[in-house]
């Protein structure tokens, strides 16, 4: 059983929430259930939404059905590649299941498989990225309480007696590294999961009006990128890349500056292409009055004196 205190609140749960009774037991857990509940709800919009956005609905589900399993591969040798605590005999899927697995790697080989397959099944790739950039929000936002059903994903000491978490794991974890293991922990999980709820409604209206294909893309990147580049570094338990550098700050500091530039840079073109498009059309327009205005005659010299 879990015990955890959360904002002066006391739960106790187990994270296994329930065992289908084959051989041994096969326990069921709250984290993959959770996970799996995100995963259902972002199909979900995906259905309802990739008309609109100019996807069709079964290729997008032919897109999916191979790239989930791409993803998860992904997420888990992402993992394994930067735990610096991982056992030289590590197993890619031990008796842990999906026990560590980076939600970057999840991201890079979803977009990675999700373009090829776009190629296969003549889906244009930015409208199926725009499309999934809003989808993963819903899953990252539900599946970061499965981080708290299995007590991690918290961060260091908040220096408070009230805001904050605590629990076994955070006792230990703030023990073994010389942190007073009476503090209360950032709940960093809860952070990410109101940043991308948060986020998955504003990307949805947004979306409504976007100017170009990848332009939601873009701005997931940008929105995710810039919680995750400052929520990262009070995580206790972060995948580091070469000494201080941890490598969810390095990943999403690239994604956050690179989406941003190449937005910045996109609009502007536009900005410019219409400018351009409204000047020709003016002087087109203008061409046509001075050409269909009635041009007054002039009388000659001849006429005027017979007139006179």
């Amino acid at each position: 059983m879990n015990h955890v205190t959360i904002f002066g609140i006391d739960l106790t749960f187990d994270s296994v929430a329930f065992t289908i009774p084959i051989g041994d037991g096969w326990p069921i857990t709250w984290y993959g259930i959770l996970i799996a509940l995100g995963f259902l709800l972002a199909i979900i919009y995906g259905i309802k939404n990739a008309e609109r956005l100019g996807v069709n609905t079964d290729k997008m589900l032919d897109v999916v059905i191979v790239t989930t399993p791409v993803a998860i591969v992904c997420a888990r040798l992402y993992y394994i590649l930067f735990d610096p605590n991982r056992p030289e005999d590590v197993e890619f899927f031990g008796k842990d299941g999906l026990s560590g697995i980076g939600i970057y790697g999840a991201v890079i080989g979803a977009f990675a498989c999700g373009a090829i397959m776009c190629k296969i099944k003549k889906i244009k790739v930015f409208d199926m990225f725009d499309l999934a950039a809003i989808a993963f929000l819903i899953g990252q936002g539900i599946g970061r309480w499965g981080n708290f059903m299995n007590q991690e994903a918290f961060g260091s000491p908040t220096g408070s007696n009230w805001f904050g978490m605590t629990s076994e794991n955070v006792v230990a974890d703030f023990t073994q590294k010389g942190y007073d293991p009476t503090a209360l922990a950032h709940p960093c999980f809860l952070y990410e999961s109101i940043w991308c709820i948060a986020g998955f409604f504003l990307l949805h209206h947004l979306s409504k009006k976007r100017h170009f294909s990848g332009e939601i893309t873009l701005l997931y990147c940008i929105w995710y990128g810039f919680e995750r580049a400052i929520i990262e570094n009070f995580r206790t338990d972060s995948l580091m890349l070469w000494g201080p550098i941890r490598v969810s700050v390095f990943v999403s500091v690239i994604l956050f500056v690179g989406a941003l530039i190449a937005l910045i840079v996109i609009r502007k073109k536009q900005k410019t292409a219409v400018t351009d498009m409204d000047y020709e059309a003016m002087f087109d327009d203008g061409l046509d009055d001075i050409t269909n205005d009635e041009t007054p005659e002039i009388e000659t010299a001849d006429e005027v004196e017979d007139n006179g």
